[in-house]
């Protein structure tokens, strides 16, 4: 005879495997620290490339001017600078990605709790059903 509430629940926790699990299942492995830790790694080469990238394009830009007035520029102002606006984004992305990674962290945990706590459900379900049936004294095998 078929449960109908083991297979309400089993459905459920396939849908939720299939659609939102997807993503919060595998951010649930992880430790807070090192999920966000992980996080700040990728940010801090991302921004890195981001930076040197932006800092090419500006020089490619105004590489005629920069070519012309570079015996008159100050290349250790330009220099601090640079380093200064790379320290000022490298903090605010590093921040961004600090809360955004947490807020992530947060639903997923919330959302796999649920999740165990239907399985957990379907675990005791799965129990009464074989102490019913150790009760009955069927063992699990082929009957005559």
């Amino acid at each position: 005879m078929l449960n109908e509430e083991k297979i309400k629940i089993m459905n459920k926790l396939a849908m939720y495997e299939q659609g939102e699990g997807k993503k919060y299942l595998p951010v649930s492995r992880y430790y807070r620290s090192d999920y966000i830790g992980l996080a700040l790694i990728k940010n801090f080469f991302l921004v890195t490339i981001g930076y040197c990238l932006i800092l090419a394009g500006i020089a490619a830009y105004f590489g005629e001017y920069l070519v012309d007035n570079i015996h008159k520029m100050d290349l250790v102002a330009v220099g601090r600078n640079a380093v200064i606006g790379y320290v000022v984004v490298l903090v605010v992305f590093s921040v961004a990605t600090y809360i955004q990674y947490s807020v992530k962290y947060h639903k997923a945990k919330k959302s796999v709790k649920e999740y165990y706590q239907e399985l957990t459900q379907l675990n005791k379900i799965y129990s009464r059903e074989e102490k019913k049936s150790s009760f009955r004294g069927v063992s699990g095998g082929y009957k005559k």
